[in-house]
């Protein structure tokens, strides 16, 4: 994979900030007309995950954490997270749930850093899904 030279003078951060436009840009993008997650309105969605990417770096960019949710359930209802999990079972699955699960339990007890590579590889892979909607 070549690297883009535009990327090899971001800071961590600045690739963060970039890695996480683009994969909300693409959540948003696969995830219009749905309701949001949480309450089941029809309303503008943000990018609103299940196990907070705060609390749990690693699963930032794992989409089955990422859904559509309204500003209302993401922000002011610190993601509505009992609605959330009923609809985003029915909406993945209880596999896929349960795999999200152990995600979190593996990556519960380190301390995830993203190194630049590893973002770098998230920017160009969204970037790349969000130019063929």
């Amino acid at each position: 994979m070549e690297i883009p030279k535009i990327y090899l003078k971001k800071t961590i951060s600045q690739l963060k900030a970039i890695a996480v436009k683009h994969c909300n840009k693409y959540i948003r993008n696969r995830d219009f007309g749905k309701p949001c997650i949480s309450c089941g309105k029809y309303t503008e969605l943000q990018a609103g995950h299940f196990f907070s990417a705060g609390q749990f770096s690693a699963l930032r960019f794992t989409e089955n954490n990422i859904h559509g949710q309204c500003k209302k359930c993401n922000y002011f209802l610190s993601g509505n997270l009992l609605n959330y999990q009923k609809n985003l079972i029915d909406r993945i699955g209880m596999d896929e749930f349960l795999k999200l699960e152990e995600l979190k339990d593996i990556y519960k007890r380190s301390r995830y850093k993203w190194d630049r590579f590893s973002l770098i590889k998230v920017i160009l892979k969204y970037k790349k899904l969000n130019a063929s909607k």
